[in-house]
């Protein structure tokens, strides 16, 4: 019978102790230590409840408790050999339970408030996933690799969007900034990206897809709200589509390592504002080789400063750590993006790395054949397009050149 009750005992103190925060305990015992070499009771006695209160910021209720009641045990014991008057003494430990109860109901609000943020983040995270799907290492021909951070690290999701998706006319992806922040930057994103999903498998003019987005906006966003994208695709091997809505070119990376800003050559106006201007999207064609890449971001990134208030500077960075595998060139880059910054990005930042390995005989034939038909069965030719402006960047990009002069308009660049 007593080795029961002496195990019940032992496993009570050992999940108090377990439950009991080591740096309080500590705080106790250096004021304890320090009472017992000085004396003087009465000056030292008051310090023990600074050890519940550090317990409030670190541990549950029960700990608090525990340190509170350690503490209270060590003052009596020390004043009653210090001599302290009996209503000195009993002012102290009043004082010292007093504190010990308020910091444990902090440390109860607090673990409270603690699994109401771990809801909400799980929210944030399922809505995350639901809005910007992980993307797949490899989608149709190429390698992905994208990389996202929200300025908001509890909500884990913000402003920024992207999405590529396979489709019927070749892999279209589209990467965009909503103007503002909070749960309506993140309801718009989700608007872009679900009329984005939709659209890229119906439609086979790729200027359709951004109109369809267009008109979807029109209908639900406020006077002063905007939408910054860029909107690409590969209809056939070789030739790459681009239609910038006022958003920050991307960085065509050559082979040979060569990164060129692809500028529009016709701006147009972020979504949600064509009706006020007579400016529309035009489509870019650019040539796109085995061994091309192309990087997609948004402002989070470029406009990140440092402690001088420099910018970051993208392209350098994006040249200094590219590879052959998107998602280490990405890592790289956000890791040197965040020791820029100090730590925390400021905005929500986005990066989308495509990449296009060369292709085996095999496979470079079955792409052709995919491609041929996709142009007999009525894919869609530039000259139906929409009467859209062809853009072409030819070639692989002279350093010496301006990046204005690499940007040419053609009549039929397919």
């Amino acid at each position: 019978m007593s080795q029961v009750r002496n195990h019940g005992r032992d496993r009570v103190v050992a999940q108090l102790a377990a439950g009991t925060p080591a740096l309080p305990v500590l705080l106790v015992s250096v004021i304890v230590l320090v009472a017992v070499v000085c004396g003087a009771g009465t000056i030292w006695l008051p310090l023990l409840a600074a050890g519940p209160a550090l317990a409030a910021t670190t541990g549950g209720p029960r700990g608090v408790l525990c340190v509170g009641l350690l503490a209270a045990v060590l003052g009596a014991t020390l004043g009653t050999r210090d001599g302290v008057p009996g209503h000195e003494l009993t002012a102290v430990l009043s004082a010292l339970v007093a504190v010990t109860l308020a910091s444990g109901l902090a440390s109860a609000l607090r673990g409270r408030r603690e699994r109401v943020l771990a809801a909400v983040r799980s929210v944030a995270e399922a809505a995350q996933h639901a809005l910007l799907k992980p993307v797949p290492a490899t989608v149709g021909p190429f390698q992905v690799a994208v990389r996202y951070s929200a300025a908001a690290a509890e909500a884990r999701i913000g402003g920024d969007l992207y999405a590529l998706v396979p489709t019927p006319y070749g892999v279209r992806l589209i990467v965009g900034d909503v103007r503002g922040k909070g749960l309506p930057a993140v309801g718009t994103a989700a608007l872009v990206v679900g009329v984005f999903r939709e659209a890229a498998y119906d439609e086979p003019d790729l200027l359709a897809v951004v109109s369809r987005i267009e008109r979807s906006l029109a209908r639900n966003l406020g006077a002063d709200d905007f939408v910054t994208a860029v909107v690409a695709g590969y209809p056939q091997a070789g030739h790459l589509e681009v239609v910038n809505c006022g958003h920050a070119p991307p960085l065509l990376v050559r082979e040979s390592g060569t990164v060129v800003a692809v500028e529009p050559a016709y701006p147009a106006p972020p979504l949600g504002l064509r009706a006020l201007t007579d400016e529309t999207p035009s489509l870019q064609v650019l040539a796109f080789a085995d061994g091309d890449q192309l990087l997609l971001y948004t402002d989070g990134v470029t406009e990140a400063r440092n402690h001088s208030r420099e910018f970051y500077p993208l392209a350098e960075g994006l040249a200094r750590h590219l590879s052959d595998e998107p998602a280490g060139t990405l890592t790289a880059l956000h890791d040197e993006l965040l020791t820029h910054v100090g730590g925390r990005l400021h905005d929500d930042a986005a990066l989308l790395l495509l990449r296009k390995p060369a292709a085996s005989a095999s496979e470079a034939a079955v792409l052709e054949a995919v491609s041929d038909d996709g142009r007999g069965s009525g894919s869609g030719s530039v000259s139906s397009r929409s009467q859209a402006s062809v853009v072409k960047t030819e070639g692989t990009a002279d350093p010496g050149i301006p990046v204005a002069a690499l940007i040419k308009p053609e009549q039929n660049a397919l």
